[in-house]
């Protein structure tokens, strides 16, 4: 039992009897209070009738001889009456005068040691009981007492005067008769009252002090009794205990094994024996190094752990993390184990604990995580975090050895068709073909990775630049060879391969990596089914690293919202257009050196690389922000706004999805926005523009087919896409002042745009004579650096917007 535990116990026994001592301890104390205070009044009341009848006495005898030393006797006599009398009415003040009570009682004739308690109880329980009415007839005796003083000072004045005749003082003393027969009855109840309080408290002291007694002695019968059972409790609770340690040592996954200082083992649990093989053959009463052969592992020699090492225990406890267990025709054990020594209550050693934990198990656990984290789930082959893990490891042995080492990107040509007509049931069987057949062309020593998707990593090590080659050639003939089936159709598999040939320690895994994905996509872009050996310094591959770079930068500056938004005026011309302020939200990206980089720089490598339509979304959700803050503002003149949108763009499932929220959040009225697609971007993704522009005109928006005229064929898609504007391509506008062929081209394309129903916008008007030329074709709408510049976009600059040019 912890001393803790103890000591509860033991108050919990202990504090009954001592709260009852501390009551009566203070039930006593309160007694002799009460008694002692009852004695004091007694004694002043005794005082008091002394004083009163000595007062009758001697102002009798005065009445009659006119003496003064007898006026003087019942002065002194008076003052002891006076004195209590002076006591009370200083009690009675609110607040009391307790100096002044305390002299009264003093003059009084009352022992100084009874004036606290006298006071104390008139205060606490003169509206209780006796007390109370004690007071009263107090009360009345002070009357008296006032009287019996008024006659002493008539006598002492007829006296002093001679004036006092005989039949006077016959008046005055049978007054003082009078008034000693009268005080005698409240004298005789305040004695009455504080014997019978006297008595009272007396016997209601005894009483609480039986009650008390008889309460101590049931008390203490129950605690005995309480302690017996509790004795009884503890030892069932003990036994219980033990039954319970004895059946959770057996049941425990742990083996156990108790050993005596002499080595010999004096107890195992079931674990143990199990552990041990001992399921028949009992290892009790053999020594421990009979029965275990337990070999420690680490960085030191392996040795056997014997007794004689455990009994030299010094520590509380020691652990010996890794130990194999060898046993007889049985597959050795990987074990854990904590060692202490067991000692009694006068910490004199008399045993060790063992606990063994086998961690066979959780090693194979352990390895299949390993290996898990170090490779592909699908193909089993090692993934790209430990392909780049080996790459670098062996890039860095070049220098220990003049050799070279080869790196291929393999990308699968016709993965994609696959694997979205057929699903990822018939993806993942080609990819793991594909991983067996290369598997089977390259050597032990190499390294086959699969590192993401339908993409194939190579490491060959020590291989020259012409081997490496007929090793891209061989896998690549491989993969031709793989015909793939499923579900009865029969597929030809190519590949694309990009290869880098390394013999520089000094060369960094992330520029290998990148020159193979640059060469992997080269090797697409000429056709596929191709080896594309990188070349340093080549002016091919200087342009591709140029646009992974700004890759990068785009990455980057998404992640940092770095792109802004200009807007520039649409102006009307002809009085068919409408009047509203039209504009056109474009593009900037803010360089590292603050400059601002145009989206003809950036956006064909966006477009390239599959950015633009995570870089259209920022352009959507930035210009809705603006033009709600717009809104609430009241500061929104804006009667359509134009937003581009590229055609991966048209082609992404979640778009549209994505305007449906926008405008649920914003607030910002459908009318409001209009959306520009390129000639070219719809007529490729024809299917996906007319879904597009069909459900988001339904809802108000409207739509601008920007560049047209650049493709005559464009002509025969129009009425297939119900769009609101066509935007003049402004290759056909820069010079129509001047070229017949470009003024021909504008005017059949706003003529085109008047019959099927849309308006005509000329785009890069950048000189009033071609203004002039436009408002005579009747061309609705006019853009360009001539009529408005382009000016930042947004809540902060509605007070600015962008300068135009009336012409």
């Amino acid at each position: 039992m912890r001393p803790n535990t103890a000591n509860r116990q033991l108050l919990f026994v202990v504090l009954p009897f001592l709260l009852i001592v501390i009551m009566q301890v203070a039930l006593s104390a309160f007694s002799l209070y009460v008694v002692s205070t009852a004695r004091a009044y007694v004694a002043g009341e005794g005082l008091w009738s002394k004083a009163q009848k000595d007062s009758i006495y001697y102002l009798t005898r005065y009445a009659q001889t006119g003496a003064d030393h007898d006026f003087q006797r019942y002065q002194q006599a008076i003052a002891i009456q006076l004195g209590d009398h002076q006591a009370r009415l200083a009690l009675d003040r609110s607040p009391p005068n307790l100096d002044a009570a305390r002299q009264g009682f003093l003059n009084g004739g009352n022992h100084p040691d009874d004036i606290e308690n006298i006071i104390r109880a008139y205060l606490w329980f003169r509206h209780v009981s006796y007390l109370a009415e004690a007071i009263h007839y107090w009360r009345i005796g002070d009357y008296y007492l006032q009287e019996i003083q008024t006659l002493g000072e008539q006598l002492r004045q007829g006296h002093a005067d001679g004036s006092l005749s005989a039949a006077d003082k016959s008046a005055l003393t049978l007054q003082i008769a009078q008034i000693n027969e009268a005080v005698k009855a409240p004298a005789q109840a305040f004695s009455r009252v504080l014997g019978d309080a006297s008595r009272e408290v007396s016997q209601a002291v005894w009483s609480v002090n039986l009650l008390v007694g008889l309460l101590l002695v049931l008390l203490t019968i129950r605690q005995i009794r309480r302690l017996i059972q509790a004795s009884d409790n503890y030892k069932a609770a003990l036994q219980a205990e033990q039954q319970r340690a004895e059946i959770t040592l057996q049941s425990i996954g742990d083996a156990v094994i108790t050993l005596n200082m002499r080595g010999v083992v004096v107890y195992l649990n079931h674990s143990a024996k199990h552990m041990l093989g001992h399921l028949e053959v009992e290892g009790l009463g053999r020594h421990f190094d009979e029965v275990f052969n337990l070999v420690t592992q680490g960085p030191e020699p392996e040795s056997l752990l014997s007794f004689a090492e455990l009994s030299g225990l010094s520590e509380p406890s020691r652990t010996y993390p890794k130990l194999h267990m060898l046993r007889h025709n049985a597959i050795p054990l990987l074990l854990s184990l904590v060692a202490a020594p067991i000692r009694d209550s006068q910490g004199e050693q008399y045993g060790i604990a063992l606990v063994l934990h086998d961690n066979t198990s959780e090693q194979q656990y352990i390895n299949e995580l390993s290996w898990q984290a170090s490779h592909d789930a699908l193909t089993g082959l090692v993934n790209r975090r430990e392909f780049e893990a080996r790459a670098n490891k062996a890039i860095k042995q070049l220098d220990q050895a003049e050799a070279s080492l080869a790196l291929m990107f393999i990308d699968l040509d016709q993965f994609k068709l696959i694997n979205d007509t057929y699903g990822h049931a018939a993806g993942d069987e080609l990819l793991c073909q594909i991983s067996r057949a290369v598997s089977r062309r390259l050597r032990a020593s190499d390294t086959l990775a699969r590192l993401g998707g339908d993409e194939f990593g190579v490491l060959l090590g020590n291989s020259s630049v012409e081997a490496a080659i007929a090793k891209a050639n061989s896998l690549r003939q491989a993969i031709v060879e793989c015909r793939f089936q499923w579900e009865g159709n029969h597929f030809s598999i190519s590949a694309s391969i990009g290869l880098v040939c390394v013999s520089d320690a000094d060369t960094s895994l992330a520029e290998v990596m990148r020159s193979a994905d640059i060469a992997c996509y080269m090797a697409k872009e000429k056709g596929r089914n191709r080896i594309q050996l990188h070349i340093p310094h080549n002016s091919e591959v200087s342009a591709r690293f140029h646009e992974l770079d700004w890759v990068q930068r785009l990455r980057q500056a998404l992640r940092d919202n770095r792109f802004t938004l200009y807007a520039q005026d649409i102006i009307p011309l002809s009085a068919t257009a409408d009047n509203g302020r039209y504009i056109e939200v474009l593009l900037r990206l803010n360089g590292d050196d603050g400059s601002q980089i145009p989206p003809g720089l950036f956006v064909p490598i966006a477009e390239r690389y599959g950015l633009m339509t995570e870089i259209d979304r920022v352009v959507v959700e930035k210009v809705f922000q603006e033009l709600a803050q717009l809104c609430r503002a009241g500061n929104l003149d804006i009667q359509h706004c134009a937003i581009n949108l590229s055609g991966s763009t048209l082609c992404d499932d979640g778009f549209l999805a994505f305007v449906q929220q926008q405008f649920l959040r914003s607030g910002v009225p459908p009318e409001i926005i209009c959306f520009e697609i390129t000639e070219t971007n719809a007529i490729a993704n024809l299917e996906a523009a007319q879904r597009l522009i069909h459900e988001l005109r339904q809802i108000g928006c409207l739509f601008s087919l920007d560049d047209f005229g650049t493709g005559m064929s464009s002509f025969a898609y129009l009425k297939h896409l119900p769009v609101d504007f066509l935007k003049i391509d402004g290759s056909f506008v820069r010079e129509m002042a001047s070229d017949p062929i470009d003024h021909a081209m504008v005017e059949m394309i706003n003529h085109i745009g008047h019959v099927t129903g849309k308006r005509t916008i000329a785009e890069f008007v950048d000189k009033p004579d071609i203004v002039v030329e436009l408002r005579k074709l009747g061309v609705d709408y006019a853009q360009g650096f001539h009529l408005s510049q382009p000016e930042p976009f947004g809540f902060r600059h509605a007070a600015s917007p962008g300068r135009v040019r009336q012409q």
